[in-house]
């Protein structure tokens, strides 16, 4: 009997070579590690169930894109991440552009937002202001919890330039995430 992991990687090879019963079974089989993902940077349910439906929708349309150079729920981790931070943003400009250009506060009110949801939004503000290539490694480590050598594959480079990133993101995330004044 295989293992769930390997059941997994068999239904995503068999969905990126067109077998859409493979795709269909997969998508729901994966739908729930999907949005505790998207969970883990949205704190309204609502918006990480609409990023969700966004990463299954852009996991439909990448899956022929899979090519294996990493196990399938690596990259699955890196389509689905993306995807909980595209929906921030697309929610960030929505909220711009109905407040008539009014900046977000720089923190969150803590009368109306949980500590959890406002470290969070905090996160994925900071997250935001670093250059792409640290704020991914930052994710994938800090975040997914993948292991160095799974995002090295995952993103092609040496696993010395992931953790080079990672120290950097890390370092840049402490000096934004640090209270005004602070310590």
């Amino acid at each position: 009997m295989d293992s769930p992991a390997t059941e997994v990687e068999e239904l995503a090879h068999a969905a990126a070579a067109g077998d859409a019963t493979a795709l269909h079974v997969l998508l729901t089989v994966l739908r729930p590690d999907m949005l505790r993902i998207c969970a883990r940077f949205l704190p309204n349910r609502e918006d990480a169930e609409d990023a969700c439906q966004d990463a299954l929708l852009a996991l439909t349309r990448s899956i022929g894109g899979f090519e294996g150079r990493s196990s399938f729920r690596t990259w699955l981790y890196r389509l689905t991440a993306n995807r909980a931070r595209s929906t921030y943003q697309r929610l960030r400009g929505r909220f711009l552009a109905e407040s008539g250009g009014v900046p977000l506060p720089d923190r969150p009110d803590p009368r109306r937002t949980s500590v959890v949801a406002g470290t969070r939004l905090d996160l994925l503000d900071a997250l935001e202001r670093l250059p792409p290539d640290l704020a991914e490694a930052v994710v994938l480590r800090d975040l997914l919890d993948l292991s160095y050598s799974d995002i090295a594959a995952l993103i092609a480079v040496p696993e010395g330039t992931v953790r080079s990133r990672i120290h950097h993101g890390r370092s840049q995330l402490r000096l934004r995430l640090a209270p005004p004044g602070g310590t």
